[in-house]
């Protein structure tokens, strides 16, 4: 949770993020070997897979980030395997898919870093929403994501820690995703459905270390920890609106 995790910023301060995920991850596996706490819920990320050419991705397939952010989160998993094997460690790595939506209300993401925040903040601020590059390979030329409702996100830590209290335990790491994805234009136009709002976007040029399409296979997390995505993309959306609403930055509709 303290990793940093933006991709453009990764393309331009790699070291920077070697330096907090990389090495803030060493000292705490230092730590906790020192006082023998023998269990990780590692927040890993589907960036961990770069660009890859299925539709649907599968744990199995082999990992090949494309920026530093998705290097390190790699490189976290290979850490707690390591220490699996030198001291014990129980590990467990979640690879997360695109988290979006509020749990409740006054749980509302307040960083404007990811898209559903970044759009709302444009719309309240009076300005159009961005897309970074139209010309992907996708139906409609813009980014393809798995969206995954923070709620359910929880749900997997919880089914995450009680996995780890098993004798067997077949897999340390698991897509937690949807299954289904939607592209960044997609996601744009509900934000317009669920608001009222004019949300038509403006086209700029992509950013560096964006794939084109992550999509995650749910199958492992199901048939192993039992978990199951819940909520809707709708349902994400709306209730990042509502979030939004309730707080400090309301938009006059």
């Amino acid at each position: 949770f303290a990793a940093r995790k933006q991709v453009g910023e990764s393309v331009e301060r790699p070291t920077f993020y070697y330096q907090q995920n990389v090495g803030g991850l060493t000292n705490v596996l230092t730590a906790m070997e020192a006082a023998n706490v023998d269990r990780l819920v590692f927040s890993s990320s589907a960036a961990t897979y770069g660009n890859p050419s299925a539709a649907i991705v599968e744990e199995k397939l082999h990992a090949e980030p494309i920026n530093p952010y998705g290097e390190t989160k790699l490189i976290g998993e290979w850490l707690g395997r390591a220490a699996t094997r030198a001291w014990g460690l129980r590990f467990v790595a979640l690879r997360y898919f695109n988290v979006a939506g509020a749990g409740w209300d006054d749980l509302g993401d307040p960083a404007i870093l990811n898209l559903v925040p970044m759009v709302l903040d444009r719309l309240a601020r009076g300005e159009k929403p961005l897309i970074f590059g139209d010309d992907y390979p996708t139906p409609d030329g813009t980014c393809i994501r798995d969206y995954i409702h923070v709620r359910d996100l929880a749900e997997a830590h919880i089914a995450a820690i009680e996995y780890l209290g098993k004798d067997e335990r077949p897999h340390d790491v698991f897509n937690v995703g949807t299954g289904k994805g939607a592209s960044v234009r997609e996601v744009i136009e509900q934000i317009g459905v669920a608001s009222g709002l004019d949300a038509t976007p403006e086209i700029r040029e992509r950013r560096a270390g964006d794939p084109a399409q992550l999509v995650a296979s749910s199958e492992r997390i199901n048939d192993v920890l039992g978990w199951t995505a819940q909520h809707s993309f709708e349902e994400i959306v709306q209730s990042a609106w509502s979030a939004w609403q309730a707080g400090p930055r309301r938009i006059e509709v």
